[in-house]
């Protein structure tokens, strides 16, 4: 009751006031205005009425009122007046008009908006007075303004396939006045189209979705007083695979009877993208075919014999018709005529005469031809005597091909080579880069006995290296003279160490024992090729020297305070069991195991084997086999088809291999059409007959193009006391059951001879397709005329008919002297055979843990280990890299494996620069997270590009 009385009594002064002294000033006005203007007057009208109004933080606000013809205005808040010291008023008269014009304002603090406690906000509004009475303004409503921070709901992150609907839900936090809500993606406004709708009760909606929509979205609300941001949702916009369409089925594998045909399809129908699912079903699918068996030509019966001639022969004839050669059949073997000789009648005297004179005229002519002969060699003796031995005929060989078989020789026989006498002759050598023959068997003959490249005496050789070009010798100036230097030296490296290889002991004992096929060994067995070394967790590499295969243990493979004695070892057994002669299989590697067979592991071990397939064009089916426990092979995979079992990554030279069991491994081949290629090494050697102080014989061999191949032809020639005479050269094999013919010519007629019936020799078909790998041999015995001759020059061909031909040029020196060293330039690394820890990688550990860190999680930006793989062109059977634990250093392993040659890291920094590249340009408005990971990726790009031992120096 106390307090209604105060308020009555604060209203009543208020009003007695407002009475006193508005009334009066306003009736003084009036008639003041009245008399000025001399006219009757109208009511206020308001030019300016208080508008709505928020009191941000503690700001106050101003209200304004204006009026005419106005006498006086008064703001009444609340129901109350204001106080007129709290106005602060303008007046000025109207130009046209004539009538005053009054401006009110006054202010309004938060504290008075606070301390009003009523139904309804807080308002005001303005009172005007003119001479004929007052007119009220709107009212206005004075808020306090805010906008808290937490939204009432929060979009959440979303994977949506492609075109399919994306809704992302948003409720702004509470606030005055009511916030409005704004799209971010990347950082980016998004604006209405016909797809995209953010208009919908401040929910975002994409109808179709694309593969661009995917991003970091952002709800952003605001009103006069702040801006909210919500949390970031992530939507994901997938593509699921699809087949493509079925290829052409292949032609049938088989050339005669019951064989398989194929065709295949890929998964890129689409391809899978951003965590898509893969194709269901499989990429091959196979059918049985029949091809018409080749049938071979018969001969008809023989026709009657003709009537006796005049010359006293008569004639018969067969034809090729029973049956007739078809669908590729032979033809027939032998003489389509025959011819017979018949003595009777009036033929015999005439025959008697005819003999008779026959006999005497060539008995002369033999005797004439004796005589001219011993004169010319008489001559050409004492000529040669006085002018020396540069005379080289390069008259071509006369005569064709002949197939000869050939019988184990005796022991005394003179075309064998006595392998305990060393040879005298040198060759010089032309060579056009740095050697060191990695994983090679050149680099075998370089190492070990100087015989094999030892140079021609007193002769000039030329070095076309970049190593003597980089000292600024032209390839024109870079010839100087050898100088002598004792047989056993040998530049830095070179020497390989041999110890725990059994592959000496077994061939020193080996002798040539046919003049033309394979080389046999002299044990019942050969020992195997192995390496071994242990490792820990850190990892390493294992390499069996000069033969091209190799194998890479990832770091982390092997638990911690855990270590593992691997090993490695080539078979040098025989390898028929390995092959199905049903399906035509083709042995293209070594056989290789590794172990034990107990090894724990927890990621994949990357096998690097060489083979000898020429896989340019499609014309193999190649497959890899294991070994069971039972000795018996079984087929792994097909290095076309996808499998979660292990990986194939198949490149011109070797084959590198993901595998997670231990055992023995082998590549085999099926050839598709007569179109498949064998790559084949070709070389020759030569040495002196012991046995014949005259005598040279020159060798040919014919191997699988792999390093392991030719490991075992440069041992025995090592042992032999053989020299190299040309750089190995490559032939391209063709599997269409033609023979290999090779033969020797320009020999010098005048200063050498040779055997009879071994200029032209020849390999059957199946002895070269099917020589898993097994050095194939043949030689040429020659012999001087004269001690004086010492140099030998010819050519020897090596082809296939209707194949290729290859020509080894052979320009040697059989002068007995001292032996000369040529000065190569060699790594001195090459026969490192196992390496721990971090040397062995070319990545260093903190790269390739950052790397795996990158790529492993997926986002929104497409940058997962699927991105990497294809930049690094590792992008087929991705399914085996999906169940890897690490998908990212899988396939830098892989990597790993095929650069252990090269050691360039320039590839990866290029790719990872790529990525980073990519996505910077991605979206402008996204620089903060992409200026982040495109930092990420320059540093480690940077890092690639340091060498080796600083990077070793830093991460050890």
């Amino acid at each position: 009751m106390g307090q209604f009385s105060g308020v009555c009594y604060r209203s009543l002064v208020i009003l007695l006031f407002l009475g006193l002294q508005f009334p009066a000033t306003a009736a003084r006005g009036s008639r003041s205005d009245a008399l000025q203007h001399g006219t009757s007057g109208t009511l206020p009208h308001f030019l300016q009425e208080p508008d709505d109004a928020y009191i941000i933080k503690s700001n106050p606000i101003k209200l304004k009122c204006r009026a005419r013809p106005a006498l006086q205005i008064f703001f009444k808040c609340n129901g109350e007046w204001v106080h007129q010291s709290q106005h602060q008023s303008q007046e000025h008269t109207d130009q046209g008009t004539g009538l005053k014009i009054r401006e009110v304002m006054i202010n309004v603090s938060r504290q008075q908006v606070e301390d009003f406690h009523g139904p309804e906000d807080y308002w005001c509004l303005c009172v005007a007075w003119s001479h004929l009475g007052t007119s009220k303004s709107r009212k206005a409503t004075v808020r306090i303004a805010y906008l808290r921070k937490n939204f009432e709901q929060d979009p959440q992150g979303r994977e949506v396939p492609i075109k399919g609907m994306i809704v992302l839900h948003c409720r702004p936090p509470e606030g005055v006045p009511v916030a409005e809500v704004e799209w971010l993606k990347n950082e980016e406004l998004v604006g209405s189209d016909g797809n995209i709708d953010t208009r919908a009760d401040h929910n975002l909606i994409i109808q179709k979705a694309r593969l661009s929509d995917s991003g970091n979205y952002t709800c952003l609300a605001s009103n006069i007083v702040a801006k909210r941001r919500s949390l970031t949702a992530t939507v994901v916009v997938f593509v699921n695979g699809g087949w493509s369409l079925w290829t052409d089925w292949s032609a049938c594998n088989v050339r005669c009877g019951r064989g398989v045909q194929k065709r295949s399809r890929t998964c890129t129908n689409p391809a899978p993208l951003n965590g898509g699912t893969f194709c269901e079903g499989m990429s091959v699918q196979k059918s049985t075919c029949n091809a018409l068996c080749p049938v071979d030509g018969g001969w008809g019966e023989w026709t009657e014999w003709t009537v006796c001639s005049a010359e006293c022969a008569r004639q018969r004839s067969r034809e090729c018709t029973a049956p007739e050669p078809k669908h590729g059949g032979r033809l027939c073997d032998g003489a389509a005529l025959g011819t017979d000789n018949c003595t009777g009648g009036l033929c015999t005297q005439s025959l008697e005469v005819n003999s008779d004179v026959a006999l005497y005229s060539g008995l002369a002519a033999g005797v004439v031809t004796v005589v001219v002969l011993i004169v010319a060699v008489t001559l050409y003796r004492r000529n040669q005597s006085e002018y020396g031995v540069d005379v080289i005929d390069s008259s071509a060989l006369t005569g064709g091909f002949q197939s000869f078989s050939f019988k184990t020789a005796c022991q005394g026989n003179p075309l064998l080579i006595n392998s305990s006498q060393q040879p005298d002759l040198t060759v010089s050598r032309t060579y056009t880069s740095p050697i060191c023959f990695q994983d090679s068997m050149d680099k075998e003959l370089i190492s070990q006995e100087p015989s094999l490249f030892d140079p021609l005496p007193d002769l000039k050789v030329k070095v076309h290296s970049s190593f003597m070009v980089s000292l600024g010798v032209s390839e024109r100036g870079a010839e100087y003279h050898i100088q002598k230097a004792h047989p056993q030296t040998f530049p830095r490296g070179l020497a390989p160490d041999y110890s725990g290889v059994g592959l000496e002991g077994t061939l020193r004992g080996r002798r040539e024992k046919t003049l033309l096929g394979p080389l046999a060994p002299s044990t019942p067995s050969r020992l195997p090729l192995r390496t071994a070394g242990v490792f820990g967790h850190a990892g390493g590499r294992l390499v069996v020297p000069n033969t091209g295969v190799s194998l890479l243990v990832p770091h982390g493979g092997i638990a911690v305070d855990t270590t593992w004695e691997m090993y490695m070892v080539i078979n040098q057994e025989d390898s028929s069991s390995t092959l199905s002669e049903e399906r035509q299989e083709v042995l293209l590697s070594p056989e290789v195991t590794y172990g034990p067979l107990g090894l724990d592991l927890s990621c994949p071990v990357a096998m690097t084997i060489a083979h000898c397939a020429e896989v340019a064009a499609d014309n193999w089916s190649i497959r890899l086999k294991r070994q069971t426990q039972d000795n018996k092979w079984e087929e792994v995979m097909s290095v076309e088809e996808e499998s979660t079992s292990c990986y194939c990554l198949l490149e011109a030279q070797c084959c590198h291999l993901l595998l997670e069991h231990p055992g023995r491994y082998a590549l085999v081949g099926v050839p598709l059409s007569q179109e498949a290629v064998k790559r084949l090494r070709l070389a020759v050697f030569g040495s002196a007959d012991n046995t014949n102080p005259l005598g040279y014989s020159l060798r040919v061999y014919c191997v699988d193009d792999t390093p392991y191949a030719f490991q075992e032809v440069a041992s025995a020639e090592r042992v032999r006391g053989g020299c190299l005479l040309e750089e190995p050269k490559t032939l391209l094999f063709r599997g269409n059951s033609l023979s290999l013919q090779l033969s020797i010519q320009d020999v010098p007629q005048f200063l050498w001879s040779i055997k009879p019936f071994t200029t032209c020799q020849e390999f059957s078909f199946s002895q070269v397709w099917a020589s898993n790998q097994h050095p194939l041999q043949c030689a040429f015995s020659l012999e001087r005329y004269s001690p004086a001759s010492s140099q030998l020059s010819c050519k020897i061909s090596v082809r296939q008919v209707k194949g290729q031909e290859q020509i080894l040029q052979v320009y040697t020196s059989v002068v007995e002297c001292e032996k000369e060293v040529v000065p190569f330039f060699t790594q001195s690394d090459c026969t490192i055979t196992s390496q721990m820890g971090s040397r062995a990688f070319k990545i260093p550990l903190s790269i390739r843990q950052r790397i795996c860190a990158t790529f492993d999680t997926a986002n929104v930006k497409g940058k997962d280990w699927q991105l990497l793989a294809q930049k690094l062109c590792i992008d087929r059977n991705l399914c085996y890299f999906a169940r890897q634990e690490s998908p990212s250093a899988v396939i830098l392993s892989l990597w790993e494996a095929q650069h252990q040659d090269t050691g360039d890291l320039d590839s990866l920094a290029s790719a990872l620069e790529e990525i980073g590249k990519v996505h910077s340009t991605h979206s402008t408005s996204s620089r903060t997270s992409t200026q982040t990971t495109t930092g990420t990726t320059t540093r480690t790009t940077a890092t690639l590009g340091r060498s080796t031992e600083e990077l070793d120096a830093e991460f050890t």
